[in-house]
């Protein structure tokens, strides 16, 4: 959505004529205001940006901000906090952006350089010759002390000395309008991700603006960290190539976790976790599909601790172990090199001006906020007097404050007299900084400009050179209320960052160059061991979710029937089997509305069963690790199944009261998640590449569908259904196979036609021996992908396909009118799909057989 310009420049410069379209709120007292002036008057940033924006978009801001949040929750951006129990939030963007002219930029840039560059000096020289410990510039104890510092790091030197390739430094401006270093980030810098989306998403609501300001790009800058990462990469190879990069991300239950798999396929880096990968011979390799495969560049997204359970924290189930031996023999680039997160120490604030003379010979170009370390004994004095005017922070993480926050400060006489004596008995442990006023950046809301505290973080990424190049814009963060700092977890928003320019905007992208037919080759993409799990699992949950909306559907028209109660225990088995009931649900003793509202209360994500919503949610969760394979169309549609049923379930009152859910709007819903079901499958036919990853979308699939057709006619056939009409008509209906068999068998109720139809017909696309033999046509596809070797399991289920019951013998019944050969050929392909399944996940996703694994360097 992009707004024109509809009032002269001359009309949008004063006070009167903004507030004129919307209610203004000044900044509070004694902070700087990103928005106005000391007159009142607009800075010449947002004066030019209203005057762009127009009578007609000022007007129309709401509906900006209803896109944003849309489109947030169209992409499926999230930020997880461990406090939510796992559950992620919605990323909080706000509307307008914050703004930053051309001069106080090149001020910005300077300043963030050299941070950056003093930052990696100072890791250089205490993993060095510690020249800083030996003169007195540093205390020993801020450096020891610190768990981010690593003694199994001592003494090793990267290529070129360069142990940061990616420095973060968070600024915001005093009351002056000085702009102020509030800390810095060393370890993992998150944002990244997050400032990409978020340009992306406000430069399209914003799009004549962003234009007409000459906004600067960030495209150059992610080229450019990529461009990096190559060359330090090439310096583990022994021989010519690309160097394989790789994102290693905690898991999905990192708090940033979005960002990462976002960035990953900006990047066009493999996205991996910790058990992706595995050491041999001093050397990294990624588990994938087809064997092992080299990683010569690591971009590591978790903190130096949990990097390796041999050397460092040994409880760390997301690390790699061995990781830093390969490090140390020079085989692998990790990026940030584990131990740099000492430098993050607030502490070390007092100490840089001195270091900076000292490394640099220059002084410092931007001041820290005023902090003083306790751990020595003339500032810890002199900062005592004034607790109630200052944050008390922890020197080094895991020190606790104050009950567990993560920051506290005195509120009161015995408040401070607790906290001097906390510090006095470990003041090493604790630093002090001042109560500082951040600067508020414009925020729109219900028709008001309001201001909240604002923290700028800036990104500096290491040239091939040696130099540094600073990120033209950056990840803005503002304050929620009530609350004494800036962060995302505790309530803050994000907001894009314009760097304005005078100078036209560059066209550089990081999409694909032209080519030249010559130059074309047929390349695949690696599949890593997740992706290929997480392919087969995301086929799997779309059929069990299709299966399991087939199967509600059929229950709920049933309970009115006259045939409810005879069927009563069919209906409790089949979604006791299912997973529509929670596991230990006895088949007798319900009612027929007993089953109902037991159904209705666990189809929701929380409900104690496996259900329609859990498989859901799993499936997004799967898709989205594979996000990259999916179009634009599949994986919104993936997102709206889930996100529309979501909400729909709120309005059934499941649990007490669900006597009184809408059957009406439950039937719509189920309606339209069916529809949106066979969308997702369809897509997944039709619209992605189909490598050899893909089979295992169709396996998943097949997999799923021979059991659960197993399940339907096995559980029919053991109730004494297959003959009656309500058994009859409810595995028609199951099957998808009601037209079909009416089109060929009008007026006939024949079980012989039935099995026929629902097991033996090859036409029948869910007639079972079907499914199951095109599933063996898979399982063998795989395994000539994966190398041509022989699985036991895939075998055995290619012999069965050769050994099926024929017609007549599934149609045999027993004195008691029993089809036991049926129920047996059931149990039997049951069997073996459990066994493809498993064979699968053992040899291709957790390598079970690891002497079978073909190794390419």
């Amino acid at each position: 959505m992009a707004f024109q310009s509809t009032l002269p420049f001359e009309a949008i410069t004063n006070r009167a004529s903004v507030s004129s379209h919307l209610r203004a709120v000044p900044a509070r007292e004694g902070h700087w205001d990103e928005l106005r002036d000391a007159s009142g008057q607009l800075r010449a940033p947002w004066q030019q940006f209203f005057d762009l924006l127009g009578d007609d978009g000022i007007a129309d801001l709401d509906r900006a901000t209803a896109s944003i949040a849309q489109q947030v929750r169209d992409n499926d951006i999230s930020y997880n906090v461990y406090a939510d129990k796992g559950e992620p939030r919605p990323w909080a963007l706000d509307l307008l952006p914050f703004l930053i002219d051309e001069g106080e930029w090149s001020v910005i840039e300077r300043a963030v350089t050299q941070r950056a560059k003093l930052l990696n000096a100072i890791v250089a020289d205490i993993y060095g010759p510690q020249t800083l410990l030996h003169d007195g510039l540093l205390p020993p104890a801020l450096v020891f002390g610190h768990q981010g510092y690593l003694r199994s790091v001592k003494g090793f030197v990267p290529p070129g000395a360069q142990y940061l390739q990616l420095v973060a430094v968070d600024l915001t401006r005093a009351p002056n309008g000085a702009w102020t270093v509030m800390a810095h980030r060393t370890e993992a810098p998150s944002g990244l991700g997050y400032a990409l989306e978020n340009r992306l998403i406000v430069s399209d609501v914003f799009a004549e603006p962003f234009r007409s300001m000459k906004v600067q790009r960030l495209a150059p800058f992610y080229s450019q960290l990529i461009a990096a990462l190559v060359q330090g990469g090439r310096a583990t190879m022994s021989g010519e190539g690309s160097p394989h990069i790789a994102l290693l991300t905690p898991g999905p239950f990192s708090e940033t976790f979005f960002e990462h798999a976002f960035l990953a396929r900006y990047l066009g880096v493999t996205l991996v976790e910790g058990k992706d990968l595995t050491v041999r011979d001093d050397m990294l390799f990624l588990k994938t599909f087809a064997g092992l495969e080299r990683v010569h560049v690591l971009m590591r997204r978790l903190d130096d601790a949990f990097c390796d359970p041999v050397e460092l924290r040994a409880d760390s189930s997301i690390g790699v172990p061995g990781l830093l031996q390969v490090m140390r023999a020079g085989n692998v680039m990790v990026s940030n090199v584990p131990g740099s997160g000492f430098v993050e120490s607030p502490a070390l604030h007092g100490f840089l001006p001195a270091i900076s003379r000292a490394l640099l010979n220059e002084p410092l170009e931007l001041a820290s906020v005023p902090t003083w370390w306790c751990g020595e004994e003339a500032a810890r004095e002199a900062v005592l007097g004034r607790l109630d005017k200052a944050f008390v922070i922890p020197t080094w993480p895991g020190v606790e404050l104050n009950g567990g926050s993560p920051r506290g400060f005195g509120d009161g006489l015995q408040s401070l007299a607790g906290w001097r004596a906390r510090i006095e008995t470990m003041p090493d442990a604790f630093t002090i900084q001042n109560l500082f006023p951040s600067s508020h950046a414009a925020r729109y809301e219900d028709n008001t400009l309001t201001g909240r505290p604002s923290v700028l973080r800036v990104y500096a990424i290491a040239n091939i050179d040696g130099g540094w190049s600073v990120m033209p814009g950056g990840f803005t963060r503002l304050g929620a209320e009530r609350q004494p700092s800036v962060s995302m977890q505790y309530g803050s928003s994000s907001v894009d960052t314009w760097v304005l320019s005078s100078k036209p905007a560059s066209s550089l992208s990081l999409l694909p160059t032209p080519m030249k037919p010559a130059d074309l080759a047929r390349k695949h993409r690696t599949v890593s061991s997740r992706a290929a799990e997480n392919l087969f699992w995301a086929g799997r949950y779309g059929e069990r979710a299709e299966n399991n909306v087939r199967l509600m559907r059929v229950i709920l028209s049933s309970i009115d029937s006259n045939d409810s109660e005879s069927m009563l225990a069919t209906m409790v088995d089949l979604a006791w089997q299912c997973g529509l009931l929670p596991p230990g649900t006895p088949l007798q003793g319900h009612t027929a509305r007993g089953l109902e509202r037991l159904l209705v209360a666990n189809i929701g994500e929380n409900g104690t069963a496996a259900s329609i919503g859990q498989n859901l949610a799993s499936q997004v969760r799967a898709s989205g690790e594979i996000r990259g394979r999916l179009s634009t169309d599949h994986w919104r549609t993936i997102l709206a199944a889930r996100n529309d049923f979501r909400d729909a379930v709120q309005t059934f009152k499941p649990g007490p009261g669900v006597e009184r859910y809408d059957r009406v709007k439950l039937t719509r819903t189920l309606e339209t998640l069916g529809t949106q079901l066979l969308s997702i499958s369809g897509a997944q036919g039709d619209r992605m590449t189909r490598d050899e990853a893909w089979k295992l979308v169709f396996a998943g699939r097949h997999i799923e569908r021979v059991w659960t057709m197993t399940t339907f006619l096995r559980v029919a056939a053991e109730h004494g259904q297959m003959a009656t009409p309500a058994g009859f008509d409810l595995l028609l209906q199951l099957f998808d196979s009601t037209l079909t068999y009416r089109s060929l068998y009008p007026g006939r109720f024949e079980v012989p036609a039935l099995i026929d139809l629902l097991v033996v017909e090859p036409t029948n696309p869910r007639g079972l021996y079907g499914v199951y033999s095109r599933l063996c046509t898979k399982l063998n596809e795989i395994s000539i992908a994966a190398g041509n070797t022989t699985h036991g399991a895939f075998s055995d289920a290619t012999l069965l396909l050769k050994s099926l019951r024929g017609l007549e013998q599934l149609c045999t019944t027993d004195e008691e009118g029993n089809y036991g050969e049926l129920i047996q050929a059931c149990e039997e392909l049951g069997d073996h799909v459990s066994a493809a399944a498993h064979e699968i996940s053992a040899r291709y996703f957790s390598h079970a057989n690891t002497q079978a694994l073909q190794v390419s360097s």
